[in-house]
């Protein structure tokens, strides 16, 4: 008993230290995107050529991202089932096998992208003409090419995640912006057209760097292809991952369809609101799901059930631990945190207030969101990726038939709450279907904890939001920025926060002990 309790102690503190790093690293990476996008307005503002080239890579990013999530995902369940099972020198193999399958895949997809540019731009793109459509098309031509790479890093990256190194692929993708960067900079000063290669050569520059870490770390590039037995498994795995990544595309391009009958701003204000909440997911829920998913797939691997569950409910305690105050914050901050990140230049007040709005009500779902994300990967774990793609479908389904109702009421705003709603329902059907279907995995090992855990932020929001109110009272009187009245507040919310979770013994927050410590 005891060495179970000191194992998920070992396995809250490993997860821990290694979420706060590449939280961290993360967040530069937003940063390094920003400051990208600044550099691409500051040059070319909002003119033709733009347009061109975010629709090039949001051609390319709609038809074949899915491909390279999907075979990536699939591949971590059968790399781990095959490493346990028949040795690394096996495993190896079957990794290469997939990287010359798709390196053979994209390549005929580039070949297609550069043979029919003018075509693909006609047929997504139909609105642009002249030197727009010129522009955009060989754009296509360029870009295209770079899902050899992507294809290529994406596999190693779960390769590294197995292994149990996050790192080198975060880093990995600083090169994307700063090689993008200096493509804008070269371009603006020379020929517009070199805009692509850019991206091409960050993306290629991302392939070497995650390929080099991959090879350091014990990966062994084999000759002898050897993917007949698994191909077939492969697919199956990777076909549900990619049938329900084009449903949520399909679902976002429905939203933007309804909001494009709105009043003007409409879409941007969504655009800027779901951004913001995608973030907050991103630097905190999505990087535990990473870190925690190959350890899954490996004790489903070796039979470890115990260890399985442990990983599953730490797992599950950390998201709610993070995801519910962060959800709570967003809400009630929704306006002050517009404010900060987007209230200059254009961006007016009304802008603002329609973008707040829109906030508040995707925040609502925050939580659930992030807990759906974490709940499918334990599905995949167990390469189970037919549920949460029918459950995932049935959520669309819901989706589109609450914006229908809910924009005629709350126009713009209907439309994000529909997605929260959604998100709820979601969550519910794969809690469900978890108990109903894999009735030995327990996702919440003390329901006790849980009610404790939302006690506590509730009570911290409020008493942040109580001295916000003190602090705007009080500095009414001065001028002092937003972010410091808010970065006060939030300081005050994280204190009570944790203050709190000690009061009620949820022995989680004796990771940040050990964190400082470093231990």
């Amino acid at each position: 008993m005891d060495r179970g309790i000191d194992l998920g102690k070992r396995i809250q503190r490993s997860v821990a230290q290694t979420a706060v790093l590449m939280a961290v690293l993360t967040l530069i990476s937003k940063l390094f995107g920003f400051v990208r996008e600044m550099i691409l307005a500051g040059f070319f503002g909002a003119n033709y050529i733009v347009d061109a080239y975010v629709m090039s890579n949001t051609i390319l990013t709609t038809l074949f991202g899915g491909i390279i999530v999907a075979i990536s995902t699939a591949y971590m369940p059968l790399f781990s089932q095959i490493s346990e099972e028949e040795g690394k020198d096996e495993g190896d193999r079957f990794t290469s096998s997939i990287m010359y399958l798709l390196i053979l895949i994209t390549i005929g997809i580039s070949l297609i992208g550069i043979i029919f540019s003018n075509q693909i731009v006609m047929i997504f793109a139909s609105g642009f003409k002249g030197e727009t459509a010129k522009i955009a098309v060989f754009f296509i031509k360029i870009l295209f090419s770079y899902i050899i790479f992507s294809s290529i890093a994406g596999i190693l990256e779960s390769y590294l995640q197995y292994k149990g190194i996050f790192i080198p692929q975060i880093i990995s993708g600083y090169f994307i912006s700063i090689c993008m960067s200096i493509g804008i900079i070269i371009s603006a000063y020379t020929n517009s057209y070199y805009l692509a290669f850019g991206t091409l050569a960050g993306h290629f520059l991302r392939c070497l760097v995650v390929a080099y870490f991959a090879r350091k770390n014990g990966y062994k590039q084999q000759r002898k292809i050897k993917l007949e037995k698994n191909l077939k498994e492969l697919f199956k795995l990777a076909f549900p991952v990619f049938i329900g990544s084009y449903i949520t595309y399909i679902n976002l391009f429905i939203d933007k369809t309804l909001a494009s009958n709105l009043a003007e701003g409409s879409i941007a204000a969504l655009n800027y609101a779901s951004l913001l909440n995608v973030m907050i997911i991103n630097v905190t829920i999505t990087i535990l799901s990473t870190i925690i998913y190959p350890k899954l797939s490996q004790a489903n691997s070796l039979k470890q059930k115990s260890r399985f569950n442990e990983l599953v409910s730490t797992g599950f305690n950390l998201v709610v631990i993070i995801g519910i105050p962060c959800s709570l914050g967003a809400m009630i901050y929704n306006t002050q945190a517009i404010q900060i990140i987007y209230e200059r230049g254009s961006f007016d007040r009304l802008a603002t207030s329609m973008t707040a709005s829109a906030f508040m009500y995707y925040a609502a779902g925050m939580i659930f969101i992030a807990a759906n994300e974490y709940v499918v990967r334990v599905f995949y774990s167990i390469k189970d990726m037919k549920t949460p793609m029918i459950l995932g479908s049935i959520s669309i389904i819901i989706n589109i038939i609450l914006n229908l109702i809910l924009v005629n009421f709350m126009e713009h705003n209907g439309l994000a709450l529909g997605t929260s709603i959604a998100a709820v329902i979601n969550f519910a059907q794969l809690m469900f279907c978890l108990k109903r279907k894999h009735a030995d995995i327990r996702i919440i090992a003390s329901k006790k904890k849980l009610c404790k855990i939302i006690i506590a932020a509730i009570a911290a929001i409020i008493g942040s939001y109580i001295s916000y109110s003190l602090i705007i009272d009080y500095m009414s009187r001065i001028i002092v920025a937003r972010v410091i009245q808010l970065g006060l507040a939030v300081l005050v919310a994280v204190c009570l926060y944790l203050l709190l979770l000690v009061v009620f013994k949820i022995e989680e927050v004796k990771l940040i002990k050990q964190i400082i410590k470093g231990r």
